[in-house]
């Protein structure tokens, strides 16, 4: 029989973006302004003029160096694939005006639910999260439940109430997963916050710190020791992560990884794979 490693790792493949399987749905229903994140202005539920009529994207190999670099860093959890396949059962936007309007404003709501599963799912494989299990399970299918309701019900969701009931469950996976670090064993030039823009942090020993909702934006984390460290929501924008070792990190994302710089000797976490724009010199997004 499977262990419950396996029967996880299995719950988060789905919950992985499949573009192939999406009626490009993050190109359309959602809005950008332009920035360094992206080349110009686009209105949600407007689809981006780099999409084609298969829904693929005509400059997807060339993003970075077309100005597209948020697209990149966005993830949506398997939520496409999901509103597109499963919730409209493989009827697309363009056919209604009434359909396109309402798929546009579920597929946010979706996104959102997808990622509560993502951490859920991530929390159930450790071994130090064995006594909160079931919590985690039953969180986990009602997560479930949400998402299979009907569009209507769906677009009646509390998010944000639902996210604090997961919240609470994703604070005390941290808790029992990250070693008992003080600050004292952490590198001498670290400080505890949130604000690390451009920070200097290279082979800081942050391992085990609850670094959740940092700015790291820009930072220098070149061999950086970021081991069983608490990375939910920490913005890694241009930071660089060459030489960094993650494995055991909590909580870091795709997302978070392809918005970053890193090279062949950034070590991730199993669930994560390698960016292709990185380069064996540490090339990323702002290269």
């Amino acid at each position: 029989m499977p262990n419950n490693l396996e029967v996880n790792h299995g719950l988060r493949n789905s919950l992985r973006s499949d573009c192939l399987n999406c009626f490009g749905l993050c190109c359309v229903a959602l809005p950008y302004s332009r920035s360094a994140d992206f080349a110009f202005d686009k209105d949600g539920g407007t689809p981006c003029r780099h999409l084609n009529s298969n829904f693929s994207c005509s400059i997807h190999e060339n993003l970075i160096t077309t100005g597209f670099k948020g697209c990149v860093g966005y993830e949506c959890f398997g939520a496409g694939q999901r509103v597109s396949q499963m919730i409209y059962e493989g009827n697309d936007w363009r056919d209604s005006k009434t359909r396109a309007k309402e798929m546009f404003n579920v597929f946010p709501i979706v996104q959102q639910l997808h990622e509560m599963l993502w951490y859920l799912s991530e929390a159930l494989e450790f071994q130090a999260t064995k006594a909160i299990h079931k919590d985690l399970r039953i969180s986990f299918e009602e997560t479930e439940r949400l998402i299979k309701q009907t569009p209507e019900n769906i677009l009646k969701i509390d998010v944000h109430e639902h996210r604090m009931k997961v919240r609470d469950l994703l604070l005390r996976t941290s808790e029992l997963v990250r070693p008992k670090t003080s600050s004292k064993k952490l590198g001498k030039k670290f400080k505890y916050g949130s604000d690390y823009i451009g920070a200097k942090l290279r082979r800081a020993n942050l391992r085990g710190a609850n670094l959740k909702g940092a700015l790291f934006i820009a930072a220098d984390l070149r061999d950086a020791d970021l081991r069983s460290t608490d990375l939910i929501g920490a913005d890694f924008r241009d930071a660089d992560l060459s030489g960094a070792d993650l494995t055991g990190s909590i909580f870091l994302t795709q997302a978070q990884v392809n918005a970053a710089k890193g090279d062949s000797h950034t070590k991730l976490p199993s669930a994560l794979e390698t960016p292709g724009h990185w380069k064996k010199g540490g090339q990323g997004l702002a290269n």
